[in-house]
């Protein structure tokens, strides 16, 4: 991966040029440090919700950088590394699963979201959040639908948070092997299902969650 323009075929940078159209905006109104946040884990039945913000001050021109559901996970790793090595600030917020079940998927996801801006070393004049606006925070924003997709910033944050939460989701499958995490990062694949069909629900199971509340005593 580079942030060498020179190095990027040329569809690629005119992708890459149109995936920084809201930042190039905000740079141009004077706003020099710009955020973007996003999340990870909110559909699973098990493990916490990361969320994660990443600051630009300038373009990130990062081949492949994308929407993380799009990018292939060894190029998502390539990318994470990058985007951590060259952004002037990065964040994440981990929400686990005993606040999830006591708050809600959606209010957990606000509470990972804050947690990571509020961990920034530089704080962001603007933040372009994925989705929906985020309540309870004091700088500008500007909410995205599926804004991974259309804002370098935010596909940034949206690889930290993938990323990240599949180490975690890695780290339970060696303590909950039965449930094969590492590979299924807690989603409901068919096996997932099927270990929960054998053995009910672990510890870090979302047991409000429809597929494992169904599955206990």
């Amino acid at each position: 991966m580079s942030n060498n323009s020179s190095l990027i075929t040329h569809p690629e940078l005119e992708r890459l040029l149109r995936l920084h159209m809201y930042e190039r905006a905000l740079w141009r109104d004077g706003v020099e440090l710009v955020a973007g946040i996003d999340e990870a884990g909110r559909g699973p039945l098990a493990g916490p919700v990361v969320a994660a913000a990443v600051v630009l001050r300038g373009q990130l021109l990062l081949s492949g950088l994308n929407d993380s559901k799009v990018v292939p996970p060894v190029h998502r790793q390539a990318l994470a590394r990058e985007i951590k090595l060259q952004a002037p600030a990065w964040a994440v917020g981990v929400i686990p699963v005993g606040l999830i079940e006591r708050h809600n998927i959606l209010q957990a996801t606000y509470m990972a979201m804050r947690a990571a801006l509020n961990r920034l070393q530089l704080r962001p004049e603007h933040v372009l959040v994925d989705g929906w606006a985020l309540p309870g925070i004091s700088v500008e924003q500007t909410p995205i639908i599926k804004g991974d997709a259309k804002s370098a910033a935010i596909a940034a944050a949206s690889i930290i948070a993938k990323t990240t939460r599949d180490a975690i989701m890695t780290y339970y499958s060696r303590l909950y092997p039965r449930y094969n995490f590492e590979q299924n990062k807690g989603y409901p694949t068919p096996d997932h299902l099927e270990a929960l069909n054998r053995f009910g629900p672990c510890f870090i199971h979302r047991r409000t969650f429809h597929g494992v509340r169904e599955k206990l005593d």
